[in-house]
């Protein structure tokens, strides 16, 4: 009989890290300003970019329907996030755009990761956040940044 734990808990124990990250995060999201944010937005908002895109392209980014991201993106300009308007380069295209109420939550995202983390170092010790993060970059791909979460979630 082996001490070591079944082998389903390893995902669950790093979903629940990833949950505890986040539902901290949109926690102290709400307190400076940003009470409407959800999970998900984070990543759309992201997918969105500094220069904008398309909803076709956001759907892609996201690996979602053209709907699915017709309708987020709906959600979002009416929370005052993002907004859309004509490509300078073909009027035809419409592009949405992150408002500067979207990149506020934004920086505040960056800075808040950086505070949740520094409590991690506090909880387990900075060489052993260290260690567990290099141990994710050895065994997850290199090209960490990928928003298609939505879409391998199984939809929106």
């Amino acid at each position: 009989m082996s001490d070591d734990p079944p082998g389903f808990e390893l995902p669950l124990r790093l979903f629940l890290g990833f949950r505890v990250l986040i539902d901290e995060l949109h926690a102290e999201l709400a307190r400076q300003g940003h009470p409407d944010m959800r999970p998900m937005h984070g990543f759309v908002l992201q997918a969105i970019g500094s220069r904008g895109t398309t909803a076709v392209e956001l759907g892609r980014r996201l690996g979602i329907s053209k709907q699915a991201a017709g309708k987020t993106v709906d959600t979002l300009e009416h929370l005052g996030y993002v907004e859309r308007g004509s490509d300078p380069a073909d009027a035809r295209r419409k592009i949405v755009r992150l408002t500067e109420r979207g990149v506020d939550s934004l920086v505040r995202s960056a800075r808040i990761f950086d505070d949740l983390r520094a409590g991690w170092a506090k909880t387990l010790g900075e060489e052993r956040l260290r260690a567990l993060e290099a141990d994710l970059r050895a065994v997850t791909p290199t090209d960490f940044f990928r928003l298609d979460v939505p879409g391998w979630f199984g939809g929106y």
